[in-house]
């Protein structure tokens, strides 16, 4: 029986590369380890954002859509992104630096039972920086030393992903049932799980909320990817899902990593992704996310792909 170790990376939408790239390295600190394509619509960019190398639980993703307009909240999404800090000193910190950087921000609260700063992005994503208190993190886990962000308060990794939706209790069985996630805590409308009891890096909370769908726009949530070892792995969670009733991908070969998707029944986008080969498939640790990255089968493609993106420094 196989268990779920956390998440893998979360996916989002942006309408400027440029200003993204900004935010995620220069005020939030983070590795650009990847700059890629959408392997889907090549004339867009895909970014990833992580520790030193990228390791799965630490990467935020972006797909660029230039023409994409704004996210219209409502039910039925992934509304917000835990990212876990090593202290509350750290939200401190974090507090001070938005202030100075004008970026949008709440007063450090409590979330999903810890200390918590809840902030945006330029474009509005909803995010939450938790204070991990000392808490164990996956080993793989490298901070990147580069940072511009001092290394007592740098971000480490994902943590409790928040997802909103009709029906709680549907998604809420589809994680303990098909993926052996544990509920730890429950009231009406609100309900957390855990894939490792105990540990923020594979938390869900999922709120349920009445109303019209989300729209998404930039800003908005795409899906959430949840790790699982190698491709033997992905197989059998294929064939687990596919019992339950739900209609998969099968397995998609990302480069990266190897990739199956499901919508759950509020639909919600899961995406089960391999731990491995990772980013260093096609580059150095030194030169992650400096160049313009494509998977082999682009490659032949580089001159036009190249000559559609506004470059980025």
């Amino acid at each position: 029986m196989y268990t779920i170790p956390g998440h893998h990376h979360i996916s989002m939408i942006t309408k400027n590369a440029q200003i993204n790239n900004q935010f995620y390295r220069n005020i939030l600190g983070l590795r650009r380890v990847k700059k890629t394509v959408n392997q889907d619509a090549p004339t867009m960019y895909h970014l990833f954002y992580g520790d030193l190398t990228g390791s799965a639980g630490t990467e935020l993703s972006f797909f660029e859509i230039p023409n994409v307009g704004s996210t219209v909240r409502g039910t039925n999404a992934i509304t917000q992104i835990g990212l876990l800090v090593p202290s509350f000193e750290s939200l401190v910190f974090w507090k001070q630096r938005f202030e100075q950087l004008d970026v949008n921000h709440g007063e450090i609260t409590r979330y999903a039972g810890r200390d918590a700063l809840h902030f945006e992005d330029t474009e509005g994503l909803r995010m939450i920086l938790i204070n991990n208190n000392g808490e164990e993190v996956p080993e793989q886990w490298s901070a990147w030393e580069e940072s511009i962000v001092e290394q007592q308060h740098r971000i480490m990794g994902m943590g409790t992903v928040e997802i909103t939706v009709k029906h709680l209790d549907r998604l809420g069985k589809t994680l303990t049932d098909m993926f052996g996630y544990i509920e730890v805590s429950r009231s009406d409308d609100e309900a957390i799980y855990q894939s490792i009891e105990g540990k923020s890096f594979g938390e869900i909370v999922i709120k349920q909320q009445e109303g019209p769908s989300e729209k998404p726009g930039k800003g908005s949530i795409h899906h959430l990817a949840i790790r699982v070892q190698n491709e033997e792995e992905l197989r059998y969670w294929d064939g687990v899902v596919k019992e339950r009733g739900f209609h998969t991908s099968g397995i998609v070969d990302r480069y990266y990593f190897q990739s199956l998707y499901f919508r759950e029944s509020n639909g919600i986008l899961f995406e089960i992704a391999t731990d491995g080969p990772g980013f260093t498939a096609d580059s150095t640790i030194e030169a992650l996310g400096m160049g313009l990255d494509l998977p082999p089968f682009l490659e032949e493609r580089r001159a036009e792909i190249e000559a559609t993106l506004i470059p980025l420094d």
